[in-house]
């Protein structure tokens, strides 16, 4: 066998509708588009969500909220945190690829083991996560 024998199993492709043919063809005059009209017409479409030159429901409904991307709180893990040692900002989080480079906010939350002593300075920490940095004998500075 090579390859320009290949060919496809008898009925798997149907053949293609080749239109404006002629009337013998079923598809010839109008190709199966009916007459005149907007999708008769070549490049004749509506867009998506267009409702007629209704107010379309994208715009219909009230926006309420916003959120700026780069305010988020980025939250750190005990045990991610472990690995780093001495004084921790957010500086040395971003060098240790903790949080993105874009983070303004960290917090350390309570999950995981902390078994190095670590001083956090400028990044927030939640109550338990504070008693485990004070435990293992660091301490958190605001």
């Amino acid at each position: 066998m090579k390859l320009n024998d290949l060919h496809y199993s008898k009925g798997s492709r149907p053949t293609a509708k080749r239109v404006g043919r002629g009337p013998g063809s079923d598809l010839g005059k109008t190709a199966g588009r009916g007459h005149k009209g907007q999708h008769a017409r070549s490049g004749g479409y509506k867009k998506v969500g267009f409702e007629g030159g209704q107010m379309p429901l994208q715009r219909r409904i009230p926006k309420r909220g916003f959120k700026a991307p780069d305010t988020a709180t980025y939250e750190v893990r005990l045990d991610t945190l472990g690995k780093l040692s001495g004084d921790v900002d957010l500086a040395t989080l971003k060098e240790a690829g903790v949080v993105p480079r874009q983070a303004r906010k960290a917090k350390v939350i309570a999950s995981g083991e902390l078994t190095s002593v670590v001083t956090l300075k400028g990044v927030g920490a939640s109550a338990g996560a504070r008693q485990a940095i004070e435990s293992a004998g660091g301490s958190v500075a605001k």
